[in-house]
Parts: C-alpha cells; structure tokens; sequence
C-alpha cells in the first residue's frame, strides 16, 4: 500500500539488492518513491529483485569505491529521471581482526568502500539534489548508512570503527556545508545496531571460523542477550527510519545521528 509521504521523489539507494538497501528500497517505493538501485550484481542477478518491486525501480550496477561507475550511476539516474531527492548511501563492508593482524590492502578496501563511496556519491550527486531539492518540501536528503561503531568501540573492529565513525563526521561537514550555502540538502547518519543481514551472517561465519565463537547460532545468541531488547533488528526496522530522514517529517534534521539499536548504546 503507497503511504504517499514520498508521492513524485526520486531516490538513489546504493547496496540495494539485499539486507538494510533493499528494506529500504521497498519502504521508500511503499512510500511513493521511485527508486534506482545500485550495487555490484550484474543486471541478470537484479532481475528478480525488481521484478518484485516493480515500475517504481530500476537498477544500475556499479562499484561505489569506483569513481567512474558514479558517473554510470549519474547517467543512469539522469537520463530515467532527470531529478534525485534522496540518496541513500547504503553500501559497505566489514573487516574485523586484532590491529596487528590486519593487512594494509584490506584496511584500504574498507576505507575505499565505507568511507570513499560516501564521499564520491555525495560529490557526485550534490549538483542534481540541489536542483531537486529546491522542488520539494523539506529540501532533498542525503542519508549515510553508519552504524552504531561509529559511536562506540568494539574489540577487534576497529577498521569498522574508523570507517563508519569517519562516515558520521563527514555526514556533519556536509549538512555545515549546504547549510551555511542555503542548499535546499539535509544531510543526516543513520546508526543501526545488530541487523540480522547477510553481511552479519558473513561476519559472523568469519569470527566462528577464526575460532572465536562454537557457531554463528552462538554469536547471534549472545548478541541477543547484550542488546537490552532481547534481539537483533530486522531490515524492515531500519527502512522505517530511513523512509523518515527522506521525507518532510524530518524536515527540521540535519547533521543528526539517528540511532536504531534495541538500547545498545544506552548501555
């Protein structure tokens, strides 16, 4: 059922196809969004997902740690649409392991997709939302994916930690920026905490591998236990907040973090 808050917008969500991206692409499109997803299937893979979502979305594959593939993305957008009100930069990656034993290529990657494809698909897209965004009530959004490791440390995350904390202080710069410039672009971060995705389960697989814990079931269930609401988040939990931060109820935000833990960093 269309809510209708979103009703004429375009919206650009990178990592789209799965976990927080695709949530958040559904919601977004529930809301009266259009949508253009991005990630790094081919367009055969993606197929099915909008197949599923309809009309409303379309898909462009590209790397957003790669520069070019934005100017892709910007085509793509440009020529579909003409417009862009909400950006969503969604995608990332994890790397956990002692400091001592991180290597120097995959600390690069985190940062390059993490950190870089925040930075370029903001460059990249600032013109268009500022033109866009003069249209709409509230002005266009940008939203940055952190995490809660952006505001709290974790023991053998602290590639994670830099990445994502780097994410929440651009995510201030920004909204300075077109603020002191009276650009119609809100810019805010969006800090989930434990969210049961494929990129968890990874993780997790990882750490069970390395020895750390007897099995992912193990990890899940101890995660459960320290979040003071008893589970890990489902995607749809964090779509919800991102559908906000787009609209024009949350006009008046900008340079926020909007924390969705279950009460972890209340701790």
């Amino acid at each position: 059922m269309t809510i209708g808050k979103l009703e004429g917008r375009i919206a650009l969500v990178t990592g789209g196809l799965r976990g927080i991206g695709l949530a958040s692409a559904r919601r977004l499109i529930a809301d009266g969004a259009a949508v253009v997803i991005s990630d790094l299937d081919d367009s055969a893979a993606a197929a099915p997902i909008l197949a599923e979502l309809g009309p409303a979305a379309s898909y462009v594959r590209a790397d957003v740690s790669a520069e070019a593939d934005w100017q892709t993305a910007h085509a793509h957008v440009n020529e579909r649409h003409g417009r862009l009100h909400i950006l969503v930069n969604n995608a990332g990656t994890d790397l956990t392991g002692a400091v001592e034993s991180l290597a120097m290529a995959d600390w690069r990657r985190i940062m390059a997709v993490n950190v870089d494809g925040v930075f370029l698909g903001t460059r990249t897209f600032t013109p268009l939302l500022a033109a866009s965004g003069a249209e709409v009530a509230g002005g266009a959004s940008i939203i940055n994916v952190s995490s809660i490791m952006g505001l709290v440390g974790m023991s053998e995350v602290s590639a994670y930690n830099a990445s994502k904390g780097a994410v929440r202080m651009f995510t201030k710069g920004i909204a300075m920026e077109f603020a002191a410039k009276r650009m119609p672009i809100r810019a805010n971060s969006l800090h989930p905490g434990f969210v049961e995705t494929p990129l968890l389960h990874a993780g997790f697989e990882r750490w069970a591998a390395s020895g750390a814990a007897g099995s992912v079931e193990d990890l899940i269930d101890g995660m459960n236990a320290a979040t003071p609401i008893g589970r890990l988040a489902q995607p749809d939990e964090i779509a919800g907040p991102v559908a906000f931060l787009a609209g024009p109820d949350s006009s008046y935000m900008t340079g926020a973090e909007l924390v969705i833990d279950g009460g972890w960093t209340a701790q």
